[in-house]
Protein backbone atom coordinates (compact mmCIF):
# COMPACT_ATOMS: atom_id res chain seq x y z
CA UNK A 1 0.00 0.00 0.00
CA UNK A 2 1.14 3.64 -0.86
CA UNK A 3 2.08 6.09 1.59
CA UNK A 4 -0.75 8.58 0.34
CA UNK A 5 -3.44 5.40 0.47
CA UNK A 6 -2.35 4.87 4.24
CA UNK A 7 -2.45 8.17 5.19
CA UNK A 8 -4.90 9.75 2.93
CA UNK A 9 -3.16 12.79 2.45
CA UNK A 10 -3.73 14.59 -1.10
CA UNK A 11 -2.56 13.90 -3.68
CA UNK A 12 -0.42 10.97 -4.71
CA UNK A 13 1.84 11.07 -7.89
CA UNK A 14 0.06 9.52 -11.01
CA UNK A 15 0.69 5.86 -11.91
CA UNK A 16 0.28 4.69 -8.21
CA UNK A 17 3.42 4.54 -5.97
CA UNK A 18 5.37 7.31 -4.62
CA UNK A 19 9.00 7.56 -4.85
CA UNK A 20 10.93 7.26 -2.00
CA UNK A 21 11.02 10.22 0.28
CA UNK A 22 13.65 12.00 1.20
CA UNK A 23 15.18 12.39 5.07
CA UNK A 24 12.97 14.83 6.56
CA UNK A 25 10.08 14.80 4.12
CA UNK A 26 6.39 13.35 4.30
CA UNK A 27 5.71 12.89 0.87
CA UNK A 28 8.07 13.08 -1.84
CA UNK A 29 5.42 14.60 -4.07
CA UNK A 30 3.72 18.03 -3.86
CA UNK A 31 4.45 21.49 -3.18
CA UNK A 32 7.81 22.87 -1.17
CA UNK A 33 7.23 24.52 2.26
CA UNK A 34 9.71 27.27 3.83
CA UNK A 35 12.22 24.76 4.72
CA UNK A 36 12.36 22.90 1.43
CA UNK A 37 12.96 26.14 0.00
CA UNK A 38 15.43 26.89 2.01
CA UNK A 39 17.24 23.64 1.43
CA UNK A 40 17.32 24.51 -2.14
CA UNK A 41 18.70 28.15 -1.26
CA UNK A 42 21.57 26.25 0.83
CA UNK A 43 22.47 23.68 -2.41
CA UNK A 44 22.68 26.64 -4.27
CA UNK A 45 19.45 25.42 -6.48
CA UNK A 46 18.38 29.02 -5.83
CA UNK A 47 20.96 31.88 -5.97
CA UNK A 48 20.79 36.07 -6.23
CA UNK A 49 23.29 38.95 -6.28
CA UNK A 50 24.42 39.36 -2.44
CA UNK A 51 22.09 36.44 -1.20
CA UNK A 52 18.97 35.05 -0.90
CA UNK A 53 16.95 37.31 2.35
CA UNK A 54 15.22 35.40 4.93
CA UNK A 55 11.90 37.25 4.57
CA UNK A 56 11.56 36.39 0.92
CA UNK A 57 10.71 32.79 2.21
CA UNK A 58 7.11 32.36 2.78
CA UNK A 59 5.22 29.55 4.05
CA UNK A 60 4.90 28.05 0.29
CA UNK A 61 5.91 30.61 -2.18
CA UNK A 62 9.52 32.03 -2.76
CA UNK A 63 9.10 36.56 -3.15
CA UNK A 64 10.93 37.56 -6.48
CA UNK A 65 12.90 40.83 -6.13
CA UNK A 66 13.20 42.99 -9.56
CA UNK A 67 17.03 43.68 -10.61
CA UNK A 68 18.46 47.06 -11.51
CA UNK A 69 17.35 47.58 -15.18
CA UNK A 70 13.72 47.16 -16.90
CA UNK A 71 13.32 47.26 -20.67
CA UNK A 72 10.25 48.87 -21.96
CA UNK A 73 9.63 46.98 -24.48
CA UNK A 74 6.98 46.59 -28.05
CA UNK A 75 4.87 44.13 -26.43
CA UNK A 76 4.79 41.03 -24.38
CA UNK A 77 6.47 38.17 -26.16
CA UNK A 78 8.06 34.72 -25.61
CA UNK A 79 11.43 33.59 -26.70
CA UNK A 80 10.51 30.07 -27.79
CA UNK A 81 12.52 27.16 -27.40
CA UNK A 82 15.26 27.94 -28.59
CA UNK A 83 15.42 31.04 -27.95
CA UNK A 84 16.79 33.12 -24.96
CA UNK A 85 15.53 36.68 -23.30
CA UNK A 86 18.08 38.67 -24.78
CA UNK A 87 18.07 37.43 -27.94
CA UNK A 88 14.91 38.86 -28.59
CA UNK A 89 15.47 42.34 -26.30
CA UNK A 90 18.15 43.66 -28.58
CA UNK A 91 14.55 43.69 -31.62
CA UNK A 92 11.64 44.75 -29.19
CA UNK A 93 13.09 46.96 -26.19
CA UNK A 94 12.57 51.04 -26.76
CA UNK A 95 14.95 51.83 -24.11
CA UNK A 96 16.46 50.91 -21.07
CA UNK A 97 14.97 51.95 -17.62
CA UNK A 98 17.46 52.41 -14.76
CA UNK A 99 15.67 51.35 -10.73
CA UNK A 100 18.44 51.42 -8.89
CA UNK A 101 17.36 54.56 -7.28
CA UNK A 102 13.76 54.25 -8.34
CA UNK A 103 11.83 54.68 -11.53
CA UNK A 104 8.42 55.30 -12.38
CA UNK A 105 6.13 52.33 -14.86
CA UNK A 106 3.40 53.71 -16.92
CA UNK A 107 -0.28 52.55 -17.36
CA UNK A 108 -0.64 50.53 -20.63
CA UNK A 109 2.79 49.79 -21.24
CA UNK A 110 4.93 46.73 -21.15
CA UNK A 111 8.16 46.25 -19.05
CA UNK A 112 10.68 43.10 -18.90
CA UNK A 113 12.82 43.03 -15.93
CA UNK A 114 15.75 41.13 -15.34
CA UNK A 115 15.03 39.22 -11.84
CA UNK A 116 17.87 39.12 -8.60
CA UNK A 117 17.33 35.34 -8.03
CA UNK A 118 18.34 32.78 -10.77
CA UNK A 119 17.60 28.86 -9.90
CA UNK A 120 19.22 25.46 -11.35
CA UNK A 121 16.55 22.88 -10.78
CA UNK A 122 16.88 18.93 -10.22
CA UNK A 123 14.91 17.33 -12.98
CA UNK A 124 11.80 16.48 -11.01
CA UNK A 125 11.32 20.00 -9.55
CA UNK A 126 9.17 22.53 -11.52
CA UNK A 127 8.41 26.40 -10.61
CA UNK A 128 5.47 28.36 -11.36
CA UNK A 129 4.80 32.15 -10.69
CA UNK A 130 2.13 34.42 -9.45
CA UNK A 131 1.54 37.81 -8.68
CA UNK A 132 1.90 38.84 -5.19
CA UNK A 133 -1.90 39.59 -3.89
CA UNK A 134 -1.00 43.13 -3.36
CA UNK A 135 0.01 43.23 -7.03
CA UNK A 136 -2.75 41.82 -8.23
CA UNK A 137 -4.86 44.50 -6.50
CA UNK A 138 -3.46 47.26 -7.80
CA UNK A 139 -4.44 45.71 -11.04
CA UNK A 140 -0.58 45.53 -12.09
CA UNK A 141 -0.12 42.31 -14.68
CA UNK A 142 2.98 40.18 -14.26
CA UNK A 143 4.13 37.06 -16.15
CA UNK A 144 7.32 35.32 -15.58
CA UNK A 145 9.37 34.48 -18.45
CA UNK A 146 12.34 32.14 -18.90
CA UNK A 147 15.02 31.57 -21.86
CA UNK A 148 14.23 29.06 -24.17
CA UNK A 149 10.41 29.44 -22.45
CA UNK A 150 7.36 28.78 -24.37
CA UNK A 151 5.03 29.24 -21.34
CA UNK A 152 4.60 32.06 -19.17
CA UNK A 153 4.63 31.37 -15.08
CA UNK A 154 6.25 28.22 -15.42
CA UNK A 155 10.04 27.04 -14.72
CA UNK A 156 10.23 23.79 -15.97
CA UNK A 157 12.66 20.81 -14.38
CA UNK A 158 15.66 20.70 -14.82
CA UNK A 159 16.42 24.50 -15.67
CA UNK A 160 19.26 26.57 -15.24
CA UNK A 161 19.24 30.15 -15.82
CA UNK A 162 18.34 33.46 -14.82
CA UNK A 163 14.72 34.53 -14.51
CA UNK A 164 12.58 37.64 -16.00
CA UNK A 165 9.16 39.27 -15.25
CA UNK A 166 6.85 41.18 -17.83
CA UNK A 167 5.21 44.11 -15.98
CA UNK A 168 2.41 46.13 -17.09
CA UNK A 169 0.26 48.73 -14.89
CA UNK A 170 -3.34 48.61 -16.15
CA UNK A 171 -4.84 51.22 -14.08
CA UNK A 172 -2.97 52.88 -11.97
CA UNK A 173 1.26 53.91 -12.58
CA UNK A 174 3.84 52.64 -10.17
CA UNK A 175 6.92 53.12 -8.62
CA UNK A 176 9.60 50.94 -8.58
CA UNK A 177 13.09 50.40 -7.53
CA UNK A 178 15.81 47.53 -7.43
CA UNK A 179 14.69 44.73 -4.82
CA UNK A 180 11.15 45.94 -5.02
CA UNK A 181 8.90 42.66 -4.65
CA UNK A 182 5.33 42.27 -6.95
CA UNK A 183 5.71 38.32 -7.76
CA UNK A 184 6.44 34.75 -6.03
CA UNK A 185 7.46 31.34 -7.34
CA UNK A 186 6.03 27.97 -6.02
CA UNK A 187 8.02 24.88 -6.27
CA UNK A 188 6.36 21.55 -7.35
CA UNK A 189 7.67 18.28 -6.65
CA UNK A 190 6.65 15.69 -8.85
CA UNK A 191 3.72 15.62 -10.42
CA UNK A 192 0.81 15.16 -8.14
CA UNK A 193 -2.68 14.52 -9.56
CA UNK A 194 -5.81 16.62 -8.78
CA UNK A 195 -8.92 14.77 -7.51
CA UNK A 196 -12.13 15.81 -6.72
CA UNK A 197 -13.06 12.86 -4.82
CA UNK A 198 -10.09 13.43 -2.05
CA UNK A 199 -10.53 17.12 -2.30
CA UNK A 200 -14.54 16.74 -0.71
CA UNK A 201 -12.84 13.73 1.58
CA UNK A 202 -10.80 16.88 2.52
CA UNK A 203 -13.55 19.15 2.81
CA UNK A 204 -14.90 16.85 5.12
CA UNK A 205 -11.79 16.51 7.49
CA UNK A 206 -11.19 20.20 7.58
CA UNK A 207 -14.16 22.04 6.28
CA UNK A 208 -12.33 24.36 3.19
CA UNK A 209 -15.28 26.53 2.81
CA UNK A 210 -18.18 27.46 5.42
CA UNK A 211 -21.56 25.73 4.21
CA UNK A 212 -21.55 23.41 1.25
CA UNK A 213 -18.70 22.74 -1.39
CA UNK A 214 -18.73 22.96 -4.86
CA UNK A 215 -16.13 20.52 -5.53
CA UNK A 216 -16.10 20.14 -9.37
CA UNK A 217 -12.80 20.72 -10.78
CA UNK A 218 -11.20 22.21 -7.97
CA UNK A 219 -13.37 24.17 -4.95
CA UNK A 220 -15.88 26.75 -6.58
CA UNK A 221 -15.82 30.49 -5.59
CA UNK A 222 -18.89 32.34 -5.62
CA UNK A 223 -19.22 35.94 -5.47
CA UNK A 224 -20.86 38.40 -2.55
CA UNK A 225 -22.93 40.99 -3.97
CA UNK A 226 -25.40 41.06 -0.71
CA UNK A 227 -21.77 43.43 0.99
CA UNK A 228 -21.45 44.87 4.35
CA UNK A 229 -25.20 44.70 5.79
CA UNK A 230 -25.15 48.33 7.02
CA UNK A 231 -23.44 50.42 4.13
CA UNK A 232 -24.26 47.59 1.29
CA UNK A 233 -20.53 47.91 0.13
CA UNK A 234 -19.56 45.27 -2.43
CA UNK A 235 -16.36 46.56 -3.67
CA UNK A 236 -14.68 48.70 -4.95
CA UNK A 237 -14.07 50.45 -8.98
CA UNK A 238 -10.40 51.80 -9.99
CA UNK A 239 -10.47 55.27 -10.52
CA UNK A 240 -8.95 55.79 -13.83
CA UNK A 241 -5.86 58.79 -13.86
CA UNK A 242 -5.47 58.61 -10.07
CA UNK A 243 -1.71 58.89 -8.74
CA UNK A 244 1.05 57.33 -8.71
CA UNK A 245 1.02 53.80 -6.14
CA UNK A 246 4.89 53.48 -4.61
CA UNK A 247 4.53 49.50 -4.02
CA UNK A 248 6.89 49.63 -1.40
CA UNK A 249 5.47 52.13 0.82
CA UNK A 250 2.29 50.41 3.01
CA UNK A 251 -0.32 52.23 4.64
CA UNK A 252 0.02 55.63 3.39
CA UNK A 253 -2.53 56.11 0.45
CA UNK A 254 -5.96 57.74 0.64
CA UNK A 255 -8.98 55.17 -0.97
CA UNK A 256 -10.81 57.93 -2.04
CA UNK A 257 -8.20 59.05 -4.36
CA UNK A 258 -7.80 55.90 -5.98
CA UNK A 259 -11.37 54.02 -5.54
CA UNK A 260 -14.73 54.16 -6.21
CA UNK A 261 -17.02 52.46 -3.87
CA UNK A 262 -19.74 49.75 -5.09
CA UNK A 263 -22.81 49.69 -3.41
CA UNK A 264 -25.19 46.71 -3.35
CA UNK A 265 -27.96 46.99 -5.70
CA UNK A 266 -32.02 45.73 -5.80
CA UNK A 267 -31.11 42.90 -7.87
CA UNK A 268 -28.26 41.66 -5.89
CA UNK A 269 -26.22 42.48 -9.17
CA UNK A 270 -23.46 44.58 -10.14
CA UNK A 271 -22.86 45.32 -14.04
CA UNK A 272 -19.09 45.27 -15.23
CA UNK A 273 -18.07 47.67 -17.29
CA UNK A 274 -15.52 46.62 -20.11
CA UNK A 275 -11.97 47.81 -19.11
CA UNK A 276 -12.86 48.22 -15.63
CA UNK A 277 -10.84 47.22 -12.69
CA UNK A 278 -13.10 46.36 -9.78
CA UNK A 279 -12.25 44.63 -5.96
CA UNK A 280 -15.02 42.24 -4.71
CA UNK A 281 -15.06 39.58 -2.30
CA UNK A 282 -16.34 35.68 -2.18
CA UNK A 283 -19.92 34.56 -0.32
CA UNK A 284 -17.74 31.96 1.16
CA UNK A 285 -15.33 31.93 3.89
CA UNK A 286 -12.21 30.26 2.74
CA UNK A 287 -9.45 28.09 3.95
CA UNK A 288 -6.45 26.60 3.38
CA UNK A 289 -5.09 23.55 6.24
CA UNK A 290 -1.39 23.60 7.20
CA UNK A 291 -1.29 20.02 4.75
CA UNK A 292 -1.79 22.00 1.63
CA UNK A 293 -1.90 25.05 -0.71
CA UNK A 294 -4.02 26.53 -3.30
CA UNK A 295 -4.58 28.32 -6.02
CA UNK A 296 -6.99 30.25 -8.04
CA UNK A 297 -7.36 29.21 -11.45
CA UNK A 298 -8.70 30.99 -14.20
CA UNK A 299 -12.30 30.41 -14.99
CA UNK A 300 -14.00 28.91 -18.09
CA UNK A 301 -14.58 31.54 -20.85
CA UNK A 302 -17.52 30.06 -21.73
CA UNK A 303 -19.54 31.44 -18.87
CA UNK A 304 -18.54 34.75 -19.05
CA UNK A 305 -16.37 37.33 -20.72
CA UNK A 306 -14.23 38.43 -17.38
CA UNK A 307 -11.02 37.83 -16.08
CA UNK A 308 -10.87 37.27 -12.39
CA UNK A 309 -8.07 36.89 -9.60
CA UNK A 310 -4.65 38.01 -11.47
CA UNK A 311 -3.21 36.96 -7.98
CA UNK A 312 -3.89 33.15 -7.26
CA UNK A 313 -1.66 32.10 -4.43
CA UNK A 314 -3.37 31.28 -1.37
CA UNK A 315 -0.69 29.56 1.62
CA UNK A 316 -0.91 27.21 3.89
CA UNK A 317 -2.94 28.22 6.97
CA UNK A 318 -4.91 31.01 5.27
CA UNK A 319 -8.24 31.48 7.35
CA UNK A 320 -6.98 28.82 9.62
CA UNK A 321 -8.24 29.15 12.99
CA UNK A 322 -5.02 27.87 14.12
CA UNK A 323 -3.09 30.35 12.01
CA UNK A 324 -5.20 33.41 13.66
CA UNK A 325 -7.47 33.35 10.77
CA UNK A 326 -11.31 34.38 12.75
CA UNK A 327 -12.92 36.08 9.92
CA UNK A 328 -15.19 39.46 10.36
CA UNK A 329 -17.67 37.49 11.22
CA UNK A 330 -15.80 36.31 14.34
CA UNK A 331 -15.69 32.40 12.67
CA UNK A 332 -12.94 30.68 10.73
CA UNK A 333 -11.75 31.32 7.60
CA UNK A 334 -11.21 34.31 5.12
CA UNK A 335 -13.00 35.83 2.21
CA UNK A 336 -11.01 35.58 -1.08
CA UNK A 337 -10.86 38.75 -2.71
CA UNK A 338 -11.00 38.79 -6.27
CA UNK A 339 -9.50 41.23 -8.99
CA UNK A 340 -12.16 40.94 -11.50
CA UNK A 341 -12.27 43.16 -15.12
CA UNK A 342 -14.69 42.28 -17.90
CA UNK A 343 -13.24 41.83 -21.51
CA UNK A 344 -14.85 43.21 -24.64
CA UNK A 345 -18.17 43.76 -23.45
CA UNK A 346 -20.58 44.51 -20.79
CA UNK A 347 -21.13 41.66 -18.07
CA UNK A 348 -23.69 41.23 -15.37
CA UNK A 349 -22.53 39.13 -12.05
CA UNK A 350 -25.35 37.91 -9.80
CA UNK A 351 -25.03 37.17 -5.81
CA UNK A 352 -23.80 34.04 -5.47
CA UNK A 353 -22.59 33.18 -9.00
CA UNK A 354 -19.07 30.82 -8.91
CA UNK A 355 -16.42 32.89 -10.13
CA UNK A 356 -13.05 30.67 -10.24
CA UNK A 357 -12.36 27.70 -8.58
CA UNK A 358 -8.97 27.00 -6.13
CA UNK A 359 -7.28 23.94 -6.73
CA UNK A 360 -5.45 22.58 -3.06
CA UNK A 361 -2.15 20.76 -3.52
CA UNK A 362 -0.29 18.70 -0.53
CA UNK A 363 2.55 19.81 0.67
CA UNK A 364 5.47 17.91 0.42
CA UNK A 365 5.85 18.49 3.91
CA UNK A 366 4.08 21.23 6.95
CA UNK A 367 5.79 24.29 7.22
CA UNK A 368 7.09 25.29 10.58
CA UNK A 369 5.61 29.07 10.20
CA UNK A 370 1.69 29.49 8.71
CA UNK A 371 0.97 31.70 6.94
CA UNK A 372 -1.00 34.19 9.93
CA UNK A 373 1.55 33.13 12.74
CA UNK A 374 4.44 35.01 13.20
CA UNK A 375 4.83 36.34 9.44
CA UNK A 376 3.46 40.50 8.29
CA UNK A 377 0.64 38.30 7.14
CA UNK A 378 -1.43 42.00 5.70
CA UNK A 379 -4.48 39.69 4.36
CA UNK A 380 -4.91 36.96 7.03
CA UNK A 381 -8.90 37.14 8.37
CA UNK A 382 -9.58 39.85 5.44
CA UNK A 383 -12.85 40.41 4.22
CA UNK A 384 -13.17 43.18 1.36
CA UNK A 385 -9.79 44.48 1.68
CA UNK A 386 -7.95 46.66 -0.67
CA UNK A 387 -4.04 46.42 -0.95
CA UNK A 388 -1.42 47.31 1.74
CA UNK A 389 -0.64 49.85 -0.01
CA UNK A 390 -4.02 52.03 1.49
CA UNK A 391 -5.01 53.60 4.64
CA UNK A 392 -7.23 50.79 6.69
CA UNK A 393 -10.83 52.06 8.44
Amino acid sequence: MSEAAETGALFPEEGGQEPVTAKGQTHAVGILPAHGIQNMVREKQIWASGGVLDDQIQPASLDLRLGDIAYRIRASFLPGEKGTVADKLAARAYHKIDLSHGAVLETGCVYLVPLMEAVSLPERTTGFANPKSSTGRIDVFTRLITDFGTEFDKVPAGYKGHLYLEVCPRTFPILVRQGSRLSQLRFRRGAPAHNDAELKRLHEETGLVDGAANIDGGLGVSIDLLGDAKSGLVGWRGKRHAGLIDVDKPGILPVAQYWEPVYRDAGNEIILDPDEFYILASREAVTIPPTHAAEMVPFNPLVGEFRVHYAGFFDPGFGATEAGGKGPDGKGGARAVLEVRSREVPFILEHGQIIGRLVYERLTDVPQTLYGVGLNSNYQAQGLKLSKHFKQG
